[in-house]
């Protein structure tokens, strides 16, 4: 394994390619925080250095793990994640663009508060978002048959997991019937999400620091009122139906599997609570 530094273009070249010729990059690389320094120095830059790297190495493949929220950019990560999908798509190389829903890992930061008795936060009623949420395992095999599948090459392509679309309430529930609990919700109104981003802006004006902390503020807000699911430009509604499912591992497997020990969640800073 090769470490480089992805802001110094001649690292990607010398320490990354090493002069050697590669038929094909899958670059999962995305920023940490989804702040707008980081959002457009590894989400935009720093690819657009490995695009450019790529193409020096005679590379003739770019598979881009991406995400399906871009659909509605409200975000500085996801501006500077379309700039580069935008310019991965101008390069002429072909391309794969994979936009998945949602992880298991960032649906998984209540288990342990529900296992300790604690009640099942959600926004609203919860049911204001919907997803397919998709496993690592799945997610994994998909972006490695792009490669090989024609049916994926100079493609956008929103991929979610097996079954039907789950709200948050629904998550819960899954998680209370897995602990033989009755289910205990507590709603958090969203109008508290808007004051908190509204307050930080604010201050964030004559204060910079509070500026990221706005933004990662309008992060929470975000996924906490949209789907994650096909969006139909034609009515500005999220489609369950027309977002494409894959694979056979679900969340609620998932879930179990934490429970039973059998697996811990890496969560990083994929998540909302």
């Amino acid at each position: 394994m090769k470490v480089v530094d992805y802001a110094d273009p001649a690292s990607l070249s010398h320490a990354g390619f090493g002069g050697e010729r590669f038929d094909a990059v899958v670059s999962c690389m995305a920023s940490r925080t989804g702040e707008p320094n980081d959002a457009w120095a590894i989400d935009h830059r720093a690819h657009l250095n490995a695009l450019e790297a790529a193409q020096q190495a005679g590379v003739t493949h770019f598979v881009l793990l991406s995400a399906i929220c871009v659909q509605k950019p409200l975000l500085a990560f996801q501006n500077a994640k379309l700039a580069f999908e935008a310019a991965l798509i101008a390069s002429g190389m072909r391309y794969s663009i994979v936009r998945p829903t949602a992880y298991f890992k960032s649906l998984s930061g209540q288990i342990e508060r529900v296992r300790k008795g604690r009640p099942f936060l959600i926004f609203g009623d919860g049911t204001l978002t919907a997803c397919k949420p998709i496993s690592d395992d799945d997610l994994g095999t998909y972006i490695a048959e792009c490669l090989g599948v024609e049916e994926r090459w100079n493609r956008i392509l929103p991929i979610g997991g097996p079954g039907e679309a789950i709200t948050p309430r629904q998550q819960g529930e899954a998680l209370f019937a897995l602990l033989n609990r009755t289910p205990r919700f507590r709603s958090v109104p969203v109008a508290l999400l808007d004051g908190i981003v509204a307050g930080l802006s604010a201050v964030g004006r004559i204060a910079p620091p509070l500026a990221a902390k706005a933004e990662l503020a309008r992060i929470g807000r975000y996924y906490a009122t949209e789907s994650m699911l096909v969006l139909d430009p034609a009515t500005g509604r999220y489609d369950a139906a027309a977002t494409p499912s894959i694979g056979s591992q679900t969340l609620f497997d998932y879930y179990r599997a934490v429970l039973d020990g059998e697996a811990a969640p890496d969560r990083g800073d994929h998540a909302v609570f």
